[in-house]
């Protein structure tokens, strides 16, 4: 038994398929069937069932999982106290939220790079909902979105905070210095998803203020958001350092009557179960990277 083999057998059994399992070690499937194969024949007994559409655990191979997970944690301990400044190899997916992708992650990427210059970096970027779902199936290795999660399989640690600012322009709003949350009921507000983080901020603004709009009108993407805005299609909020530059442009205008929101906290994410030590030098990066304020092409 090779701790190759038990790294095949744990992931391709908490991962959603061989495919992901395979690529979160870098390898082919056919290489991640070759070792659980080598495992299973050195154990005599079966650890997967498996048919032509799919591959699902053996009573066995259920009662393993946990013993597996407790060996590759010890591993990872033996060489975190081996060396602490391990340059790490192979790819290493993560996700991130929109608001990250425009501003701070190419200074991550950068910064990963070049402590660790045999990690390829690829990252994926999506709402909330659907990078927590890709780290919870094992497709990604780490995230750095709006948080913390709701997800019992996921570890949150809080690295910063975005902040925000209310704006609008003449067109959507005649008075804007005049502005009261008491207007809301009569006016559209442009906002992302439910699905977004930022909107957990919003839902506790609102019901603080005791307001609701009188239309909702969702975009998932900031970018868009801040051009309808400057369209005047209606008011609501940006990342403070786009607020800055839209309101010194003239574009738009600030909002001095809507009291301001709270900062939403940004964490870094990761599955309970992987207890690799290239995780906590990543974070270290990531909370070393956090900066909102980065320029954008956006703007």
């Amino acid at each position: 038994m090779t701790l190759k083999q038990l790294e095949a057998f744990y992931w391709a059994a908490t991962c959603k398929n061989f495919a992901i399992a395979a690529n979160r070690l870098n390898i082919s499937v056919s290489s991640l069937s070759k070792r659980i194969g080598e495992l299973e024949a050195s154990i005599g007994a079966d650890l997967f069932s498996r048919s032509a559409r799919s591959a699902t655990l053996t009573a066995l191979g259920e009662q393993l999982v946990p013993h597996a997970k407790d060996l590759l944690r010890n591993a990872d301990q033996f060489m975190q106290q081996a060396s602490n400044n391990l340059a790490y190899s192979g790819r290493c997916r993560f996700g991130a939220g929109e608001l990250t992708s425009l501003t701070w992650m190419p200074q991550l990427i950068e910064t990963i790079q070049r402590a660790h210059p045999d990690l390829l970096v690829e990252p994926f970027v999506g709402v909330g909902e659907l990078v927590e779902r890709g780290l919870e199936e094992g497709e990604l290795d780490f995230a750095v979105i709006a948080g913390p999660s709701s997800r019992a399989s996921i570890a949150s640690r809080l690295i910063g905070s975005a902040e925000f600012e209310w704006v609008a322009c003449a067109r959507a709003v005649p008075d804007p210095a005049a502005l009261t949350p008491a207007d809301l009921p009569g006016l559209t507000l442009i906002t992302l998803p439910q699905s977004s983080g930022a909107i957990r901020v919003l839902d506790d603004w609102l019901t603080e203020q005791g307001v609701s709009p009188g239309r909702n009108q969702c975009c998932n993407s900031w970018g868009a958001i801040a051009g309808m805005l400057r369209q005047g299609l209606g008011l609501g909020f940006l990342p403070s350092a786009w607020a800055r530059i839209l309101i010194d442009r003239g574009d738009l205008q600030p909002l001095p009557g809507f009291a301001p929101l709270p900062a939403l906290p940004y964490t870094f994410q990761w599955r309970r179960d992987d207890t690799r030590p290239m995780l906590d030098s990543l974070r270290a990066l990531a909370q070393a990277s956090l900066d909102f304020h980065a320029p954008t092409c956006l703007l």
